[in-house]
């Protein structure tokens, strides 16, 4: 990538580590489900992030999409599962495993073919045995006949480059997983299913290194491909790298500000809610400031004990009990329990 693009790169990334935005709860997650979502988008699915989560974790369809696309993103789901947990292991990446990585992410959406060349499986992610073109009077790919011996040479290129790869150079690792996406789409072992299994080795080698998975959002779709066909119609592969550098720059930046402006939105409600008391139960700010920090403190927390209070803020536990009860009598919390064995559990903050 240019110098410009791995400058900006690398100040969005340092912006991303400092404000802890990978460090959110389930964070890792969500950010999966996104790329999965996205990637299956691309290829037509209208199934969305949450309907995903709800399939993924609940195992609950939706009736407003067709199977089809709900199986589609539990195969790429099931292979990133897969292929997060294999290169890990740093093993040198094969032929044999990409045609495994393949019939993951067609696992339930793979056809059988029969051609001149043969019958094949891309539910079992076999090679393809046909010739294909990119769309309707696009440019043919590489013939099959050719498919083998090629996929085994990038396979040589790649492990080589892992080999002597810099892990600590964040712009060369972002370089290798777009080259060997570029690579790999450009060869198109497979006849379905060449977008998903490109943008997951992308996304597996950026995990190998430790640096963030890099999005195509389906709304990139239309620069992403134009960006494949400019780059293989000059043969300049600077073209590609540019591109996804600027395309990840704009989703980092993206999180960023919605970031930012979420915290910001809970600093305005947190200063509301201590007026509130303030106002409200005629109380001192400095105690609606406690109560407000109690409050921010709890509010993932299913149940709690004066004892977790306690421990948190360094209070008396005189005051803790104080503290909780005034709560209480305000309506945010619910006491459970007697004296002994009391537990605490949130209301809604909005309180009325």
């Amino acid at each position: 990538m240019k110098k410009e693009n791995k400058d900006i790169l690398l100040k969005l990334l340092q912006r991303h580590k400092a404000l802890g935005i990978s460090d959110q709860i389930d964070f890792d997650k969500f950010y999966l489900y996104s790329i999965i979502v996205h990637s299956t988008a691309i290829e037509g699915s209208t199934v969305t992030e949450v309907e995903a989560q709800l399939l993924f974790d609940e195992g609950i369809t939706s009736n407003k999409r067709t199977m089809l696309e709900q199986m589609m993103n539990l195969d790429l789901k099931v292979a990133y599962d897969y292929g997060r947990e294999w290169i890990k292991h740093h093993e040198p990446i094969t032929v044999d495993w990409l045609v495994l990585l393949a019939s993951k992410v067609m696992a339930r959406t793979g056809n059988e073919y029969n051609s001149m060349g043969g019958s094949f499986s891309a539910a079992k992610g076999e090679l393809r045995k046909l010739n294909v073109s990119a769309g309707l009077g696009g440019k043919s790919y590489m013939s099959y006949l050719k498919v083998p011996e090629r996929l085994a040479a990038f396979c040589d290129e790649l492990n080589q480059r892992r080999k002597t790869i810099d892990p600590s150079n964040v712009a060369a690792v972002y370089d290798l997983s777009f080259w060997a996406h570029y690579e790999l789409v450009t060869i198109h072992p497979w006849v379905d299913g060449n977008g998903r299994t490109c943008r997951l080795l992308m996304n597996l080698l950026q995990w190998e290194f430790g640096v963030l998975p890099t999005k195509v959002l389906k709304e990139d779709k239309a620069e992403y491909i134009q960006a494949l066909i400019d780059t293989r119609e000059r043969e300049d592969i600077s073209l590609f790298l540019n591109r996804m550098t600027e395309l990840h720059c704009q989703h980092l930046q993206a999180d960023i500000d919605q970031y930012v402006k979420s915290t910001t939105e809970k600093m305005v409600d947190k200063s509301v809610l201590k007026q509130e008391m303030v106002d409200k139960w005629s109380i001192k700010p400095s105690l609606a400031e406690k109560l407000v920090d109690i409050l921010e403190f709890v509010a993932d927390k299913e149940e709690f004990t004066t004892e977790v209070i306690v421990q948190h803020f360094g209070f008396p536990a005189t005051s803790a009990k104080r503290y909780l009860r005034q709560l209480t009598e305000f309506g945010y919390l619910e006491a459970l329990g007697g004296n002994r064995n009391r537990t605490y559990r949130k209301h809604s903050f909005n309180h009325q």
